[in-house]
């Protein structure tokens, strides 16, 4: 074929497509509607099911630790210790995203308040450098006048149970003692979670391991990891194989939980995406259909000038993808705009739109479309002959 032929076989491949759009612009009107519709309803939940695993993810996070590094073989409970040393070979990143440390040491003393002079047996949990943030502006120490006052000695958070069986209250003096060793601290105040730190009392770590005298040593370090289920457990994994000395476990409560919660949303809105790309290629396939039976005169008419059949439906399909396209790009750009609202409604926080979502929207209403022209298939029976008597 001659280049010029070509060229022009293409120009009249296009005009014929630009003829096509042009006519029967009630129905092709009705197929733009339903791809629109089904493209903004899909990007809307894509939006939404990507959205969630990032927020899941954060509000996961805020619950505290997921994972923990302790001695080879030690229970969480046990009394095995590890250099305090070993948190600085903890890679600090998954990704771009930053990994919170806090180590601590636990000992077991005997606390006893000052003023009331009660005393108990309790844990006593150093910690760096999470007591900083226990220590809110409601339960800083501070002076008559208003000013703060700069401790002269260690502070400590003192768990609800412990406080109330030994009567200390904000700024009372506690007494800790473990075997020959012995240290004192001021309350900064109650802390109450109703979980096992209400039995605790937490301390800086300098003073916990002047109290257990073990300079230098910790129980635990605990970690905060962003990220997946599995980008954790790939955490984990790389970390075991850095620190083989250590166990590096997972809080099973946090991560299971997620990935529990986030394969249930995840699982839901795939579903119901698949549902609404299902009924709009049933609607598209419909409007197909009878769009085949008003083109049989045209399909005949082409290859009674000895158009193949190939390209005839060649046509049809490049019609109907472009059906696709332009409906996937108006109805993703709603769909992305609709999912703010949705993420407002089901989380409380408008969901972040995310452009990956737009370019998959678009290319599965363009798929959507292509498989609906399914009924155009049917032109291919057609004989020209049949068509002009009036037969087919």
């Amino acid at each position: 074929m001659m280049p010029g032929s070509r060229a022009t076989n293409k120009a009249m491949f296009w005009r014929i497509i630009r003829r096509l759009l042009g006519a029967n612009r009630g129905r092709l009107f009705v197929m733009l509607l339903a791809l629109g519709a089904g493209a903004a309803v899909t990007a809307a939940l894509l939006n939404l099911q990507v959205d969630a695993k990032r927020r899941l993810t954060t509000e996961f996070r805020a619950f505290g630790p997921n994972v923990l590094i302790l001695p080879k073989g030690s229970s969480f409970s046990g009394t095995g210790t590890l250099p305090e040393s070993t948190i600085l070979w903890v890679p600090r990143s998954v990704g771009n995203a930053h990994v919170a440390t806090a180590s601590s040491l636990f000992v077991i003393a005997t606390v006893s308040s000052a003023q009331s002079g009660r005393s108990l047996s309790a844990v006593v949990v150093g910690a760096s450098p999470r007591l900083v943030g226990w220590i809110s502006s409601q339960s800083a120490l501070s002076l008559p006048m208003g000013r703060p006052m700069i401790p002269a000695e260690p502070i400590c958070m003192v768990g609800r149970r412990i406080g109330e069986q030994v009567e200390a209250e904000q700024g009372s003096r506690l007494n800790l003692a473990s075997g020959d060793q012995k240290e004192t601290c001021l309350a900064a105040g109650l802390a109450e979670t109703g979980g096992p730190e209400d039995d605790r009392l937490e301390i800086d770590l300098r003073a916990a391991q002047r109290l257990a005298d073990l300079p230098g040593r910790i129980s635990t370090i605990e970690l905060i990891v962003p990220g997946t289920p599995g980008e954790i457990q790939n955490y984990i994994a790389d970390l075991q194989r850095l620190l083989p000395d250590v166990d590096a476990r997972p809080i099973r409560q946090f991560t299971e939980g997620e990935a529990k919660i986030y394969n249930r949303i995840s699982g839901l809105l795939t579903a119901t995406v698949a549902i609404v790309l299902l009924l709009t290629g049933l609607c598209v396939m419909a409007a197909m259909t009878n769009v085949a039976m008003e083109r049989k005169m045209d399909v005949g008419l082409m290859k009674a000038i000895g158009g193949s059949m190939r390209r005839v439906l060649r046509l049809f399909l490049v019609e109907a993808a472009l059906l696709g396209f332009a409906g996937g790009i108006i109805g993703a750009a709603a769909g992305i705009f609709l999912s703010i609202g949705l993420g407002k409604a089901v989380f409380g926080v408008a969901a972040r739109p995310r452009l990956i979502v737009y370019p998959v929207s678009v290319a599965l209403t363009v798929i959507v479309a292509i498989l609906s022209a399914f009924p155009l298939r049917r032109l291919a029976g057609i004989r020209p002959a049949s068509v002009f008597r009036g037969e087919a």
